[in-house]
Parts: structure tokens; sequence; C-alpha cells
């Protein structure tokens, strides 16, 4: 027999976390559904920017999320091989605080414990979606399996939050523009090294055809984002973890090319992340609502993802609350759900476009892209220029391109 709540939201990342906060502390009944029975996976990527900090604070968040587990980062010092062109002070340039690194799971946990603290939440772990249930053009809900068997969970609105691989996003039918990607990205852990001091600085490495990130984790080792030309990662790893590991320390600065071969035994296996960048032509279907990356999964640039998510989680609430509070028709909740994308698209349309930029410079994609980075870019650092243009491109990508503010 179905289930039947108001809303279904399928994926407990956090797009789909914190909207059933939203929604169980408003008083409406809500199924969040998830397919991992835990969160003890590791993330990559897991920055939190101001946009995300400042958007816990407004769930009211503010002090549960401070005491996560954390890193936090208050300068990237940016090198071309061994020479360091410039440092960043990123709190300067923002005039606020600087990015965390955070444990996701940690901060996933604590969405849906708070969100268990209403009694219309409800979080079903283990459970994985295989297609939505319609009547008639309406998707009036999902088939799932789980260990007790198939199951079918049905609501006045089902709400996607499934990731990039979003299967509500193929059974709804729904099309997507892409933006192909040059790059892909290879994620690994190795110790912190002593010399990266007082363990807020990051550092980037830039070359042509290679960009690497390196920042202290929030579990006390250096997370390492090796940026690739999107294909070649194959032929690396069938040369083993010493070719890669050697070709990624030819593009360091010696200090951390010898720390990385003082410990290549400790370092995590590399995770090949898969970039890919998309937005959906339309988040919605009647009964249907997509948003953070089941509607528009983002580049890695930047760290947007979890960020972008959270901002369209509190605009989902806005709208979504009033209309699910007053036992609003079929028609309203469908009216409530298109505003959803009109608000936030603009947003995620701009922050998308400005994500291509680097990697066409970077892989030789953009006219005149050796002459910037052999010959510009070091007359820029020289007179102090560069600093000033990247202020700008930082703010954005930090707080965003439009102000979001929860109502509910």
């Amino acid at each position: 027999m179905a289930q039947v709540v108001r809303v279904v939201i399928v994926g407990a990342g956090p797009a789909g976390a914190s909207l059933a906060f939203l929604l169980a502390r408003s008083g409406i009944a809500v199924t969040l559904l998830e397919r991992h029975t835990d969160f003890a996976r590791e993330f990559r990527g897991e920055a939190l920017m101001p946009s995300g900090v400042d958007a816990f604070a407004q769930m009211g968040l503010g002090a549960a999320l401070d005491a996560l587990p954390a890193s936090r980062i208050s300068a990237v010092e940016m090198y071309r091989g061994a020479r360091r062109l410039f440092r960043l002070d990123v709190e300067e340039q923002l005039g606020t605080f600087g990015p965390r690194m955070i444990s996701q799971p940690a901060l996933l946990e604590l969405l849906v414990a708070e969100g268990a603290r209403f009694p219309s939440f409800r979080l079903e772990r283990g459970v994985t979606v295989r297609d939505v249930v319609r009547d008639g053009e309406r998707v009036v809900g999902v088939l799932a399996d789980s260990s007790a068997g198939a199951r079918e969970f049905r609501g006045d609105l089902v709400i996607g939050t499934d990731g990039r691989t979003s299967v509500l996003r193929r059974r709804a039918g729904l099309h997507e523009e892409r933006m192909p990607q040059a790059f892909d990205i290879v994620w690994c852990k190795v110790p912190l090294p002593p010399f990266l001091g007082d363990r807020r600085t990051a550092r980037a490495y830039l070359g042509r055809g290679h960009f690497a990130l390196m920042f202290p984790s929030y579990d006390e080792r250096l997370q390492i984002g090796w940026i690739i030309e999107k294909g070649c990662f194959g032929e690396l790893r069938r040369r083993g973890i010493e070719s890669w590991l050697d070709e990624m320390a030819n593009h360091l600065s010696p200090d951390l090319a010898a720390h990385l071969h003082a410990h290549r035994q400790e370092i995590t296996q590399p995770f090949l992340l898969d970039v890919v960048c998309d937005r959906l032509v339309r988040w919605t279907a009647p009964g249907l609502l997509l948003i953070g990356d089941a509607a528009h999964p983002m580049s890695p640039v930047g760290g947007q993802g979890i960020n972008i998510a959270l901002r369209d989680a509190i605009v989902a609430a806005n709208h979504l609350v009033p209309v699910l509070t007053r036992s609003g028709s079929a028609g309203e909740i469908d009216a409530a759900a298109q505003r959803v994308q009109a608000e936030r698209q603009p947003e995620v349309t701009q922050i998308q476009a400005q994500q291509q930029r680097p990697p066409r410079v970077l892989f030789g994609r953009a006219r005149g892209s050796g002459i910037f980075l052999g010959v510009v870019l070091p007359l820029l650092v020289q007179t102090g220029i560069a600093r000033r243009l990247i202020g700008p491109f930082v703010r954005r990508f930090a707080s965003g391109v439009v102000t979001v503010r929860l109502e509910v």
C-alpha cells in the first residue's frame, strides 16, 4: 500500500535534506528518501562558501554548523610551477569569512537530525527510487526498492534532489542544455605537510593543460584536486599510481613535490570525477520539481555545488510553504514550483557561464590562451593587476550573484 504525504523528496543531499527540514518545520508532511543506509562515504570538493554558511544561518542552524568538523581557508597562494605568483587574502577580498572545507556526512546528519525534531518529517534510508508514478499526465509518486521489497510513495508534490545522475530527470523525460567540459578532476588525500604553517592556506598550481588545487581538509589531511584534460586519466591510471604521481609532481613546487613522493604510500586511492555541467530546460512537470544538481549539475570550478543547492532549497521553501500549508490545488502547487525555477535560473545561468571561462584558458580552448598564460599573466602579476582582477571573480563565487532570503 502506498504511503501518502504532502511532499516526497528523493535524495538526502544538501538540497533535499535542507528542504525537507524547512518543510517539516512549517508543519508540512514530508518523506525524504535516501538510497544509502548512512552518509559515511567520502565526498570530494566539500567547500561551503559564505553563501552556503549564510544559508545555514538563515535556517537557524548557524551555531550547529559551527560545531561540525571543518577547516577554514583564509588565503590562497597561486603558483606557476615552482614560482609563487601571488598570495590572495580571501577574507580581505570578501570582507567576511572565507570558505570552509566541511565534512559533508556530518553536515547531512545535522540536517536530518534537525528535521527529525518535527513530527511531520520522515526519513527513509536504503530506498532506491526506480520510477515515477503517474495519474494521467501528473506525477503523483515514486516506485522504489528497499530491503522490505518494492514500495510506493505518493504525495501532492514529488521533488527530485537525487543529483547529477537523477533517476527522476530521466523517468520524467526532462531535457537539458549541455555544456561540454574540457576537463576531469582526480581527487586524493595525503598527510598534511608541516610547511603549510597556519593550516588555513590553500595552494593553486597553474600550468597549461594542468591545474592543481590543494587545501587542508577537515580531517587533518591535504585534499588534492588535480584538474586534467578530459579523457587522459585512463592512460595515467594504466601506467600506475607511481606514474600519475610523478606526472602531477612535475607541475608542483619542490616542497610539495617532495612531500608527495615522501608520502606516496599514504596517498588515498585516486578518484576520478567525470566533470559534467548542464541545465534542464524545464525543472518542472505536473506534480514534479527538480532542484540542485538534479536540475543543473554545476562545474566544480569555484566550489559551487553545495552552496547553489542550499540556495535552491531556500527559494523552494519560500514558494512552496504558503501553498502547501493552505492545501492549495494541484495547479497552485505546480505554479509555485515553476516560480522556483523562474527565481533560481538567472543565478544558476550566470554562475555556470563564469565556470566555463577558466578551463577554456587553461586547456587552450580560448583564443590566445597560450599567450595569456605565458606572457600576459606574468605581466599582470608583476603589476599587481592580477590580484585586483581575481577579487570580483572570487566574490561572485563566494557570495552569489543574487540575494537569497528565507521568508518562511
